[in-house]
């Protein structure tokens, strides 16, 4: 096939060209969008909490809980809570990613595997992952390695069950072409595999980190660990701190949008060659 034939026209070219212009134009009307639904929230809040039937001892206005979020940042103890719960999850997301993308893999390759793991996974997966936390307290000494426990466990199904899709989701004649062109096993997986599966694998990703914030800060909350946001929420709600204890809510919401952010950017990069991303990127 010629070049000429592969190359877009100027048609093509001029109308991409016009949808990015029309993209660049909606973008401030969704960011205000974003922003109305941020304060009408605020409006309702500060309704319910000065109106409501709650007393407002128990849920502060907006307007005395994120003045409290704004004095709070300045705080290295924030921080230093920050950075513990971010540690739970971090390690706790490594262990679920490299647990759940190799088992996912070797499973989805072997149908032997498939047949003999079924029954245990369809048992396994349903058990709530804080039914394991009494558990987790009983295994092991240390907090860090409960909450580990806990999460790792409750990303992990994220991440396994989306690499399972992704390998049956594997053209099977270029897997047939690559063992009639002598591929080893690890050939096969790099070169077939794994460009299908890798979208799959980053959706389970992305999916398996607001699940790991989650259990990392309610193991900090339940276990009583004695550092991490969870742990400074029980501090401040014990100490009749409410606007204290909502600001912190507030930041955990807030951790949670700057990971997925992180994750769809790292998504983004690692699948910059994908259809799904590329057409993203135009539209």
């Amino acid at each position: 096939m010629s070049d000429s034939a592969t190359a877009p026209t100027i048609t093509e070219v001029v109308s991409v060209a016009e949808a990015k212009r029309s993209v660049r134009r909606a973008r401030p009307r969704r960011v205000m969008l974003g922003i109305a639904g941020v304060v009408i929230f605020l409006v309702i809040w500060e309704i319910v909490s000065r109106f409501g039937p709650v007393d407002m001892k128990y849920l502060p206005p907006p307007t005395e809980v994120v003045p409290t979020f704004f004095r709070n940042i300045v705080l290295i103890g924030f921080w230093s809570a920050v950075g513990n719960t971010l540690l739970s999850w971090f390690l706790g997301m490594l262990l679920a990613v490299l647990g759940g993308g190799v088992l996912g893999i070797l499973i989805g390759l072997s149908s032997f595997a498939r047949r003999a793991t079924r029954s245990t996974i369809e048992f396994l997966r349903p058990i709530p992952s804080v039914a394991l936390i009494p558990l987790a307290v009983l295994l092991f000494s240390t907090p860090i390695q409960q909450s580990l426990l806990v999460v790792t466990y409750g990303a992990f199904w994220q991440v396994l069950f989306q690499t399972l899709y992704g390998v049956a989701d594997v053209d099977a004649v270029a897997m047939a072409t690559g063992r009639s062109y002598g591929f080893s096993w690890l050939q096969r997986v790099r070169h077939i595999v794994m460009p299908t599966m890798l979208p799959y694998l980053m959706t389970g990703v992305r999916l398996a980190s607001a699940v790991a914030l989650i259990l990392a800060i309610t193991c900090e909350l339940q276990i009583g660990k004695p550092v991490g946001l969870g742990a400074e929420i029980l501090h401040a709600k014990d100490n009749g701190l409410y606007a204290s204890s909502y600001a912190l809510v507030l930041a955990t919401g807030l951790l949670g949008i700057v990971l997925n952010f992180g994750m769809r950017w790292i998504e983004r990069r690692l699948l910059s060659w994908h259809q799904s991303v590329r057409s993203e990127a135009a539209a």
